[in-house]
């Protein structure tokens, strides 16, 4: 799934880890995220932990969508941040799940939190893995 993902690839995150109902992806800020404050834009901030919700609630190779996520930014980020987005599964039933996504700076900090809802879809991510 990530060597399909160019939004993740472009944006320099890494998959560090993926295990069953769970990711961990990293982003180094760079100066074109920047807001106006000259802190991290929120929407970048939202893309890696969305990024990180979606590796999460696909490792169980069925294909599942965002249903819908909500965040709030909790501490400023300044450029060449290391940030990490650790997703975690807190409930999978039936064809809907909801997921707890933490970002963090290099000291441990957490400077985001990321709510997500998933579902379910038709299809696998590597066909005929689960037969």
């Amino acid at each position: 799934m990530y060597a399909e993902d160019e939004a993740s690839q472009h944006l320099g995150m890494t998959l560090v880890e993926v295990t069953p109902g769970t990711a961990i992806m990293t982003m180094r800020v760079q100066d074109y995220m920047l807001n106006g404050h000259k802190t991290c834009h929120g929407g970048y901030m939202f893309l890696l932990a969305d990024s990180a919700f979606a590796f999460a609630c696909n490792s169980y190779n069925q294909s599942t969508v965002a249903q819908a996520a909500q965040i709030n930014f909790l501490k400023p980020v300044s450029v060449g941040t290391l940030l990490t987005a650790t997703a975690t599964e807190v409930s999978r039933t039936g064809r809907t799940g909801l997921y707890n996504i933490d970002v963090t700076n290099e000291e441990g900090a957490l400077v985001a939190s990321f709510r997500g809802n998933s579902h379910t879809i038709k299809g696998q991510i590597i066909p005929d893995l689960n037969d």
